[in-house]
């Protein structure tokens, strides 16, 4: 587990330097420092927040708020020291304050902006560091960061959506469950005595719902129980076992409604990120080999490896795309244009913005069809509640002499 220590430390020519730095401990924290040429005088351990609210998470808009921030400031010609101290000042995220201390000090250290990034891997993932890399090593920093921003941009916005999209019938659910259940423990109960006094015979839908009410009260801790404990044995069955995770994510993939919407925001992203790293000037099969990572989806993953096989072995690109018989023909089309025209990372953010698109229009469709779908399935477990408990009521007034 990594610690954060504040550090005092001495250069080659006597001058002292400060920071924050993650390391095992401190004799890790001392191997760390000489291998950026400095002399550790004196550490303490950071001291931690234990605010309910801290974290140590950095979200897509802190990354997307960093990278248009470092952008701006390459534009404006300030140095990248400089340019991440100013960047610091303004993030309100208190653990990635001290990230950006650490990679502060680490550049200033000698290494360059990508190997500090590099050493934050829980921060900054692959794709991130080895983009940056390529644009240290091509002279286009600047535009790598901002193709960073409007990707980081893109994938906070569709986190958002998609939140948006289940907080609002979880919610109603919640409420659902919740009315359902003191119907069942509280009301009916008292219902069915006054309806077993009237002497008659019970309807079905009557017979029903007593049934129900009779399950909630003597088994309430089993009909909450169970779903609890089954979500959470399937899902960490599928998080220890590879296999299970492979049909899990083939499973998702065919969901009516829900699986055509997943492979659109998957292709969505492989198709930017591939055309990101493509334009930076990363080798192909770096690429996709870093996109397996990307998609999220074990059976895409798979046949992006396939894909890496064929393409080593010396098959073409439109031709292995086609081969692994998973990808849209919208993709391997364009994939066919851009390999025989050499604009194939043009071509892929065409796919991408296609299916950004795509994706936005039918999460709106689906946010749109929520409220009322919602509102049909609570008004028809209300009416068949109230029909069971008032059709027997109705029926004895009905036969009472005048």
């Amino acid at each position: 587990m990594l610690e954060t220590y504040q550090y005092r430390a001495i250069d080659p020519v006597g001058r002292q330097t400060k920071g924050l730095m993650e390391a095992r401990n401190v004799a890790d924290l001392e191997v760390r420092l000489q291998q950026m040429g400095l002399d550790l005088t004196t550490v303490k351990l950071s001291k931690k927040s234990w605010s309910f609210f801290a974290s140590n998470k950095v979200s897509q808009r802190d990354l997307a708020l960093f990278c248009f921030q470092l952008e701006q400031l390459m534009i404006a010609g300030v140095p990248i020291l400089a340019g991440l101290n100013d960047v610091a000042e303004t993030i309100e995220n208190g653990y990635f304050k001290k990230v950006l201390g650490a990679i502060y000090s680490e550049i200033e250290g000698g290494k360059t902006l990508s190997e500090a990034l590099e050493m934050h891997r829980n921060v900054f993932d692959e794709v991130f560091v080895s983009l940056v890399s390529a644009g240290e090593q091509t002279g286009k920093l600047q535009t790598v960061f901002h193709h960073l921003t409007q990707t980081l941009k893109w994938q906070d916005a569709l986190f958002s959506h998609t939140r948006q999209l289940l907080t609002y019938p979880l919610f109603i659910f919640f409420i659902v469950m919740m009315a359902v259940a003191f119907l069942m423990i509280f009301l009916v109960p008292q219902l069915v005595q006054f309806m077993e006094n009237l002497g008659q015979a019970l309807p079905w839908n009557t017979q029903i719902l007593i049934w129900i009410s009779g399950a909630f009260v003597n088994y309430w801790w089993l009909i909450i129980g169970t779903p609890i404990v089954l979500i959470l044995s399937i899902t960490a069955w599928i998080r220890t076992h590879p296999g299970a995770r492979y049909q899990w994510d083939g499973i998702k993939l065919k969901l009516p409604l829900v699986g055509d919407l997943l492979q659109k925001i998957i292709m969505a992203r492989f198709a930017r990120y591939f055309a990101l790293m493509y334009q930076a000037g990363i080798p192909i099969l770096t690429v996709i080999r870093s996109c397996e990572s990307i998609v999220g989806n074990r059976v895409v993953a798979s046949a992006l490896d396939r894909i890496h096989e064929r393409i080593n072995a010396g098959n073409g690109l439109s031709e292995s795309f086609r081969q692994a018989g998973l990808f849209p023909s919208l993709v391997m089309r364009m994939i066919a244009v851009g390999e025989r025209s050499g604009t194939l990372d043009q071509a892929l953010m065409h796919v991408s913005y296609f299916y950004d698109r795509e994706v936005d229009e039918r999460l709106k469709y689906l946010l749109k069809m929520l409220e009322p779908a919602l509102t049909v399935i609570l008004g028809l477990v209300l009416l068949f509640i109230m029909a069971a408990v008032l059709g027997p009521v109705y029926e004895s007034f009905s036969h009472m002499p005048l």
